[in-house]
């Protein structure tokens, strides 16, 4: 596994990109952190309620450009994070943001690739992972390792994808395309991302964590939207148009370009998108000793 969280990325199929303008893995995950940070903020509400003391170690797995990282810090005041991701990119990114905000004295990063193991640190009061652990190869040896980061009575929260974001409601210009797009998109991660979707409690539970919270994190906003929200769309259907064009026909490709073109129906200018997207937060324990 080399980085975080998005459907349309990483080491797949789904990374490639023949449409421009193209859009950085980092900037859609920055972009995916501003539009959900109301329901990210809810899971950080979680994440304390279940805690037995004050948080003040964090383990981000798959930390990508820190957008949990920094949520996590913001949240937990007196916290200190070490940020995990096998992209020296994303990291750099995360430095330049944490200086930006003024938390680099409270963020280590490290490069190191889950797969080949979870990095040896002092235990955790947290461990955090969004949208990672479906990239990893064994996510249940990964999660062995992970709960062994964690002190005894601390906490992992996990936040994993059951698919990509959708902005078109059936019946609008592009809507068809969209859907195809995510049909074709659907069957890929069978065989590039075979974990997403998983019964992620009972691999939680095969790790040895007791399962506090799982819940859905769904996401439905109606518009009228920012306007942030078109350029989302776009970088997201961008992505997945590099994916998926030489598999689309012919006029569902050109229905697709239409919403990326600068016309009348481009993602960038419309008043009538949704996002709407569902995620899973789960929260598990490690037990305490004896």
């Amino acid at each position: 596994m080399s980085h975080h969280h998005h459907g349309a990325h990483g080491n797949h199929r789904h990374a490639g990109d023949s449409h421009e303008p193209n859009y950085a893995l980092s900037q859609i995950l920055d972009l995916d952190a501003e539009i959900l940070d109301g329901p990210m903020s809810a899971v950080r509400v979680d994440i304390a309620a279940l805690a037995d003391e004050p948080v003040r170690s964090i383990l981000d797995l798959g930390a990508g450009t820190g957008t949990g990282t920094f949520g996590l810090l913001q949240h937990f005041v007196a916290s200190h994070a070490v940020a995990v991701d096998g992209s020296t990119d994303m990291l750099e990114h995360l430095q330049r943001r944490a200086e930006h905000l003024g938390l680099a004295d409270r963020v280590t990063t490290l490069h190191a690739d889950l797969d080949e193991g979870v990095p040896e640190l002092d235990p955790v009061d947290l461990a955090w992972a969004s949208g990672s652990l479906h990239h990893l190869a064994d996510p249940d040896r990964s999660l062995g390792q992970v709960a062994a980061a964690i002190r005894p009575g601390g906490l992992l929260a996990i936040v994993e994808l059951n698919g990509h974001p959708r902005f078109l409601t059936d019946g609008a210009p592009g809507a068809a395309a969209e859907a195809k797009a995510h049909a074709l998109l659907a069957v890929d991660r069978t065989v590039d991302m075979p974990a997403m979707g998983s019964d992620w409690g009972a691999r939680l539970a095969r790790a040895g964590l007791v399962v506090e919270l799982d819940r859905p994190i769904v996401v439905d906003l109606p518009p009228p939207l920012p306007d942030v929200v078109g350029t989302y769309a776009f970088a997201i259907l961008t992505r997945i148009r590099g994916a998926v064009a030489e598999r689309l026909g012919a006029a569902d490709l050109d229905h697709l370009d239409q919403l990326l073109d600068g016309g009348p129906s481009d993602v960038r200018y419309r008043s009538d998108l949704y996002v709407r997207t569902e995620r899973q937060l789960l929260i598990a324990r490690r037990p305490a000793s004896g």
